[in-house]
C-alpha cells in the first residue's frame, strides 16, 4: 500500500551531477537569463493587444456550447455524488479513495489539468453548479448577491482557504483521518455557499481555494479569451500577463510557494533528525515554521517588488507587488512538478485502483481493482532528478521573463537595470533555496 506522504523527493545522489553543482548551475542559469533579457528584451511585449489565434469556429462552437458546458457540470456533480459514498460509508484508512482524490487528484492533479485546459475546475466545479442551481431556484439573476463583493477583499479569502488546506495536508496529525478530511470539506462547502448567499458568484471566483489555484495555473495554458469574449489561443506568458492584479494575490502565491518549500524542508533528513532528537510539539512547531516561511516568501517578494518603483508615492509602491505577483506562478508550477510528480503518478494510480472498491467491500466497479502501480519513475532516479531540476530552473526562468516584461513596462529606460536588481536577487534566492531543499537538505 502506498503511503499518503510518499512524495518521493529523491536525493542529491540521484543526480548525474553533484547536488552542489546543480544548485550553482541552476542559480547561474537564472542570472545569465536575466542578463540576456536586459540586452535583447528592451520593449514590453506581453501587454500589447492582439497576438492571438482564434480557435476554429466549429471547435469554438462546441467548447462554448450549452450542451458541452452542461456536460462538464453534470460530470462534476456526478463525481461529487460518487465521492460521498466513500466519504460517508468508507473505511477510515489509507485504502479510502477520498484521501487520494483529495491530495493527489485534486490538489496536485489540478496543475497538469489546468496547464492543458486552462481554468478547468471553474468549468466543472460542483460548488459553482450548486450556486447556479440555487440562483435559478431563488430567482436571482446574473449571480448577484445581497451586497456587492468588496474590491478590497480581493483574493484574501482564497489565501485563507489555501492556508487551512495545506495545514491539513502537511501538518495536521489527522491529515489521513477520513472524518477530519470530510469535516474540512463540509466547512469549505458551507463557507462557499454562505459567501455566495451574501456576495453572489463573485465570491466563489475569489474565495474558492481550488478554483483560484486552478485559474492561476491555467493562466499558463494556451487557452484564453479575447477582449470580446472570443475563445483564442495565446502564448502562455502573454496569457499570464493578463491576470488582474487584485488585493490578496501576493498572499495566494506566497501560500502556494511557501507551503511547498515547507513540505520540502519537513521531508529533509535535517528536520527529521531534529524532531526525533527533541521533545517538541511537532504540530505547533510545524505550524509556526510554515507560517514563517510563507511570510518570508511574501515579504521578500513584496519588498523586492516595491524597490522597483521610481514613483515615490506610497500608493504607487503598494500596487507593485500585486502587479508583479503573476511572475511567481511559473515558479509555483515548477516547484509543484519537482516536488509532487512521483506522488501524483504513483499515488494517483493507487487511488484509481481504490476507486473500484470505494467502501472496502471487495467490489471492482470500474475494473481497476486488480491493476498494479507502475513505479517506473522511482526506479529511474536519474531521470526523475533531472526532471526536478529542469522544472525548477525552467519555472524560475519563465518567472524572470514575466517579471522583466512587466518591470520594463513600469520603469523608465534609465532604471531598467537598477530597478530590477532586487527582484532578481529575490528570484535567485528562491531558485537557490528550491534546489537546496530538493537535493541538498
Amino acid at each position: 500500500m502506498s503511503s499518503i506522504s510518499a512524495h518521493g523527493l529523491g536525493g542529491a545522489d540521484d543526480l548525474p551531477i553533484s547536488g552542489s553543482l546543480a544548485i550553482v548551475g541552476g542559480t547561474a542559469a537564472l542570472a545569465i537569463s536575466f542578463v540576456v533579457l536586459l540586452l535583447a528584451w528592451r520593449q514590453p511585449r506581453f501587454g500589447r493587444a492582439g497576438h492571438e489565434l482564434a480557435v476554429p469556429p466549429p471547435i469554438a462552437r462546441v467548447l462554448d456550447g450549452s450542451w458541452f458546458r452542461a456536460g462538464l457540470r453534470v460530470m462534476g456533480i456526478a463525481f461529487l455524488a460518487f465521492m460521498l459514498w466513500p466519504a460517508l460509508l468508507g473505511r477510515n484508512d489509507l485504502a479510502n479513495p477520498l484521501l487520494g482524490v483529495t491530495y493527489a487528484w485534486l490538489w496536485v492533479g489540478l496543475v497538469p489539468l489546468s496547464l492543458l485546459f486552462g481554468p478547468a475546475l471553474r468549468a466543472m466545479s460542483p460548488v459553482r453548479t450548486l450556486a447556479e442551481l440555487l440562483d435559478k431556484g431563488t430567482g436571482r439573476s446574473g449571480g448577484e448577491g445581497v451586497v456587492p463583493y468588496p474590491a478590497a477583499l480581493g483574493y484574501w479569502p482564497a489565501a485563507i482557504g489555501l492556508l487551512t488546506f495545506v495545514w491539513l495536508e502537511l501538518i495536521s496529525p489527522s491529515s489521513t483521518d477520513v472524518g477530519v478530511v470530510r469535516l474540512w470539506f463540509a466547512f469549505y462547502l458551507a463557507a462557499m455557499l454562505l459567501g455566495w448567499a451574501v456576495f453572489g458568484t463573485t465570491w466563489i471566483g475569489r474565495a474558492d481555494p481550488f478554483e483560484v489555484y486552478s485559474t492561476l495555473v491555467g493562466r499558463l495554458s494556451l487557452w484564453s479569451r479575447s477582449a470580446s469574449g472570443r475563445l483564442v489561443l495565446v502564448s502562455p506568458l502573454r496569457n499570464l500577463s493578463r491576470l488582474r492584479p487584485e488585493p490578496g494575490l501576493v498572499a495566494v502565491v506566497a501560500v502556494l510557494l511557501g507551503s511547498t518549500a515547507y513540505d520540502s524542508w519537513s521531508s529533509s533528513a535535517t528536520w527529521i533528525r531534529y524532531v526525533q532528537s527533541n521533545e517538541v510539539d511537532v504540530t505547533r512547531l510545524g505550524t509556526a515554521l510554515m507560517v514563517v516561511i510563507i511570510l518570508v516568501v511574501g515579504t521578500t517578494f513584496a519588498v523586492a517588488s516595491m524597490t522597483t518603483a521610481v514613483d515615490t508615492r506610497r500608493s504607487a509602491r503598494k500596487e507593485l507587488p500585486r502587479r508583479l505577483a503573476h511572475s511567481l506562478v511559473p515558479i509555483i508550477v515548477g516547484y509543484m512538478i519537482a516536488h509532487y510528480l512521483t506522488f501524483l503518478v504513483e499515488y494517483g494510480q493507487q487511488t484509481l485502483i481504490q476507486m473500484s472498491d470505494p467502501v472496502g467491500s471487495g467490489a471492482n466497479l470500474f475494473g481497476t481493482a486488480d491493476m498494479e502501480v507502475n513505479y517506473w519513475l522511482s526506479q529511474n532516479p536519474t531521470v526523475l532528478a533531472s526532471i526536478k531540476v529542469l522544472a525548477i530552473v525552467v519555472g524560475h526562468v519563465l518567472g524572470v521573463m514575466a517579471a522583466h516584461d512587466r518591470a520594463i513596462s513600469l520603469l523608465p529606460r534609465r532604471h531598467h537595470v537598477v530597478g530590477q536588481l532586487a527582484l532578481l536577487a529575490a528570484m535567485v534566492g528562491y531558485t537557490f533555496m528550491g534546489l537546496y531543499l530538493l537535493f541538498g537538505s
